[in-house]
């Protein structure tokens, strides 16, 4: 596969008057295909690495399957195509394809099929509860490991919190994939994530809380801001929704009670 980043030259204003030729660190896209039994679903166009995740997580969050057992087989091919055989078929594959245009910044939707996602996820039942001293403190890390932004300035980050550690961290073109590494990484790995926490970098969108629900996760810390919509599913599928996590500030938008100081 190739690697997340490459060298350029370039030429470089320096304010000052003068340009001056130097090299710089520009982020890969990559197309990747991701096939279901042998039928073509989908292609992502993301950061070439982590793409197992990256396709499980996909099939988790977008609803075509609810666990890692369903998983037969994973065919990553150099070209970009990843194979994925299932034991059973998923359905509307052609709707889906019909529906959505892939990018690395999610998935343009009619709001008739959005309608039908959400009626489809069900509330989270969690007790979790969130120390808001630890969202601040788990922000601050995400953003010291951010290691290909600080090269590139264009990816996005996201993680997987147990209280005070982030048990996996992704970054991507895509907010929505670094989500999907996100959550593919831990069906994988078979780990809970009623008792998680989800931190990123972007913004938080109701196609984001819609992912988080699916995979269960009860809590979405960011960075960014999220958006109105965002704010009712959270409400609506008992999900916290935290934005505007800065320095040792943060907005609170949805299912407050579940934040304690």
């Amino acid at each position: 596969m190739k690697e997340p980043y490459v060298k350029k030259i370039i030429a470089r204003y320096n304010g000052e008057g003068q340009i001056q030729e130097t090299i710089d660190d520009v982020v890969t896209e990559f197309p990747l295909t991701l096939f279901v039994n042998g039928k073509e679903v989908v292609t992502l166009v993301c950061t070439p690495n982590d793409l197992k995740e990256l396709g499980i997580g996909f099939l988790i969050s977008e609803g075509f399957i609810a666990d890692f057992s369903e998983v037969v087989s994973l065919d990553l091919q150099e070209e970009g195509f990843l194979n994925i055989r299932l034991n059973k078929e998923i359905k509307n594959t052609g709707t889906f394809l019909r529906r959505n245009i892939a990018s690395c910044c999610g998935k343009g939707r009619a709001g008739l099929y959005f309608i039908n996602d959400a009626r489809q996820v069900k509330s989270i039942d969690s007790a979790k509860k969130v120390n808001l001293s630890d969202c601040l403190t788990n922000m601050k890390i995400l953003e010291e490991r951010s290691e290909l932004f600080h090269l590139t300035g264009g990816v996005h980050s996201a993680g997987l919190i147990d209280g005070k550690s982030i048990l996996f961290y992704y970054e991507d073109i895509g907010r929505h994939n670094t989500i999907d590494k996100v959550i593919g990484s831990a069906v994988i790995n078979q780990i809970t994530t009623f008792d998680k926490s989800l931190i990123l970098s972007g913004r938080i969108s109701s196609e984001i809380v819609i992912k988080a629900a699916r995979a269960s996760i009860p809590v979405i810390i960011s960075k960014a801001a999220p958006t109105d919509l965002a704010v009712d599913l959270g409400e609506e599928l008992n999900i916290s929704i935290i934005g505007f996590t800065r320095g040792q500030k943060l907005n609170i938008y949805s299912c407050k009670e579940r934040i304690i100081l």
